[in-house]
């Protein structure tokens, strides 16, 4: 980058024009600018430069000053007859040279915005030991350029497909690559994703291997899980999810957002729980991804708002709809929806395909079981459970989720739970249950524990 910047004694306007090498525009800022108000008669000069939280060498590879004005001219113009005589030089270069850095660093900062932006956001990428980025070339190689019979699945913002022949994987890799038509709104969220992810490690979060930043695409490269999302095992006809298993995805999915929330140097707010974001292993361990929505919080302060509210349909806080503030308890609202679901068999809307008001109609069946003491009766019955295929501890750990779930979602944020509580009642069977009113503002400690046996027949 070259700079250079010019000052008129006469017109008082201060110019700076940037050239960058291999770009053809010609940056240029005028601003108005009297010398002589704004610098005192003694300056030091020097170079200065920053770019925020990112770390990066500038060099000054040279520099140079001159001056059409001569000690005449000055003298004439500007200087007061009584202190003609006084030598001009030590304070008209000094503060011109100031004015000349002064606009330097803007102009390097100009250049930094216009050029190198992309480079800060790689600079964080790639802080520290992290996911590796990757070639574009050796991505498309990869998936056979895209091809539709390696294709996965598709997600809220681009296709993902899968991915063979990595260098450094021995084993194959889900590419997921943002659409054109999403890159706007995408770029953010794959900035957000890469950064979050990147600082977090987890049993119970997917890994994201690399990440690929180019100017035909971008796209993410994390760890194939063989057995997909959870959205296909829920509802999938030829093989149902035993209790067993949806109860070890429901603490799965817990414990990853136990370790977001509260293990982690700033928390971390998903706000995009789903079945379709919760990824399944071999053994049917649950992987939550999808970090594109995520928001980072110190631990200790409250929420703020956010300009962006999506997250997905049913599964959303229509508190958080209402405030814009993200937060624990949005997360916790989500995370119950995902356990009612689990349970019951059921989706959210259950055969709606919009949202008509706040109210999640499964959270609203669910509800109504609870207050008429017959809970159970939403358990997904192609588990056929009965007196003869379910034993009692069964029925209770069943019993036990269901409720944690409407505890979840209750309407008043400051009644629900935190993860750290949740978690300890879905693991603890001496845990009492949360007595539970849907109208109430309060919650409390009471008989559901000793009446789930009963309720469960």
């Amino acid at each position: 980058m070259t700079a250079q910047i010019s000052y008129d004694n006469g017109t008082g306007v201060l110019a700076a024009h940037l050239q960058i090498e291999g770009d053809e525009t010609l940056y240029t800022v005028f601003t108005p600018v009297n010398m002589k108000r704004e610098l005192p008669q003694q300056v030091a000069i020097g170079f200065s430069a920053a770019t925020g939280t990112c770390a990066e060498l500038h060099q000054v590879s040279s520099w140079s000053f001159s001056s059409t004005l001569d000690d005449a001219t000055v003298a004439n113009n500007t200087i007061p007859r009584r202190r003609r005589r006084r030598p001009l030089l030590p304070v008209l270069v000094p503060s011109a040279v100031a004015a000349f850095l002064v606009l330097l660093c803007s102009a390097i900062a100009a250049a930094l915005i216009v050029r190198q932006r992309r480079k800060r956001k790689q600079a964080e990428f790639e802080k520290g030991v992290g996911p590796r980025r990757y070639r574009y070339k050796e991505l498309a190689v990869a998936t056979k350029d895209f091809s539709q019979e390696g294709k996965l699945g598709r997600g809220g913002f681009g296709n993902v497909y899968q991915g063979t022949g990595l260098s450094d994987q021995d084993s194959p890799v889900a590419i997921k690559m943002l659409s054109p038509e999403s890159f706007a709104q995408g770029r953010r969220e794959f900035e957000s994703e890469v950064k979050i992810i990147s600082r977090v490690r987890h049993r119970n979060l997917v890994h994201l291997l690399g990440w690929s930043d180019s100017k035909r695409g971008l796209l993410l490269v994390y760890e194939l899980l063989p057995e997909g999302s959870l959205d296909k095992h829920i509802y999938n006809p030829n093989r149902l999810l035993t209790w067993s298993e949806r109860y070890r995805i429901i603490l799965g999915l817990g414990s990853a957002l136990r370790y977001l929330h509260t293990e982690c140097d700033q928390c971390v707010l998903h706000c995009d729980i789903k079945p379709s974001n919760i990824l399944l292993d071999s053994s049917r361990g649950t992987k939550l991804a999808d970090f594109g929505l995520a928001r980072l919080l110190d631990h200790g302060v409250g929420p703020h708002t956010t300009n962006i509210v999506k997250g997905t349909e049913w599964y959303t806080d229509p508190e958080l709809i209402r405030s814009r503030r993200p937060s624990t308890e949005a997360d916790v609202y989500s995370f119950g929806i995902v356990l009612l679901e689990v349970v019951s068999g059921q989706p959210p809307g259950m055969g709606r395909e919009h949202r008509v008001d706040e109210v999640s109609p499964l959270l609203m069946w669910i509800w109504d079981l609870y207050e008429k003491g017959t809970i159970l009766e939403a358990v997904d019955r192609r588990l056929q459970w009965d007196n003869q295929r379910l034993d009692h501890d069964c029925k209770q750990q069943m019993h036990r989720a269901l409720v944690v779930g409407l505890w979840c979602t209750h309407p008043r944020l400051d009644t629900r739970p935190s993860i750290k509580q949740l978690m300890n009642v879905l693991h603890s069977e001496d845990v009492m249950l949360p007595t539970l009113s849907w109208s109430l503002s309060d919650v409390s400690l009471g008989s559901h524990a000793h009446n789930a046996s009963s309720s469960a027949n």
